[in-house]
């Protein structure tokens, strides 16, 4: 009897300490990271300037099959920007060589081909031992499928609370249409 009651304190200490961690990660969120970012100009742009917005954060390239998901993410942004909404796109080459242009080229080629308005960023690692701290956030707080980490190709896709935090990760091949939901409630809360 006596082993059983130390052993259930021991497993009831441990699910405690257990706890204690998972809320300590819980009360991180992408603002934690007290973060500046540059933008596709090179300006920067504190992260923190996006408190109390809904956003998307995708990582893009302009010779993939998925990039025309631009004319869906911009009439997303377009359809919910006064209402609080923020896509932020982070260009990145790590895919088969999808993105090599110059931040010139890639804002050139989202404006004329896309008519993107919504945020572009300096190009960026999302994967890797350079992967940018943001990157290293999000796959951290929302891992993939079946635990994965590793961003598995272009256009993944982030969805952040008003509060920082991650609430959704989408595969490549979800639309932006097909989240337009998710978008709508965070935006209601």
């Amino acid at each position: 009897m006596w082993v059983k009651f130390v052993s259930l304190l021991l497993v009831l200490s441990f699910l405690n300490a257990f706890q204690l961690i998972g809320k300590d990660k819980m009360n991180q969120n992408i603002y934690s990271l007290n973060l500046t970012l540059l933008d596709i100009d090179k300006k920067p742009v504190k992260l923190s300037d996006f408190k109390g917005k809904v956003l998307l954060i995708v990582n893009v390239a302009s010779k993939c099959g998925f990039t025309p998901q631009y004319e869906g993410l911009e009439k997303l942004y377009r359809k919910y920007k006064g209402k609080g909404f923020e896509i932020l796109a982070f260009p990145c080459n790590q895919f088969a060589n999808q993105e090599p242009g110059t931040n010139e080229e890639i804002k050139n080629f989202c404006t004329t081909k896309y008519n993107v308005t919504f945020r572009l960023f300096d190009k960026i690692d999302v994967n890797g031992p350079n992967t940018h701290p943001l990157y290293a956030f999000l796959k951290e707080a929302k891992p993939g499928l079946m635990g994965t980490k590793d961003i598995k190709w272009n256009f993944t896709k982030f969805l952040i609370d008003r509060e920082g935090n991650v609430v959704e990760r989408y595969a490549p091949q979800t639309t932006p249409e097909s989240i337009e939901k998710d978008i709508e409630k965070l935006l209601n809360k």
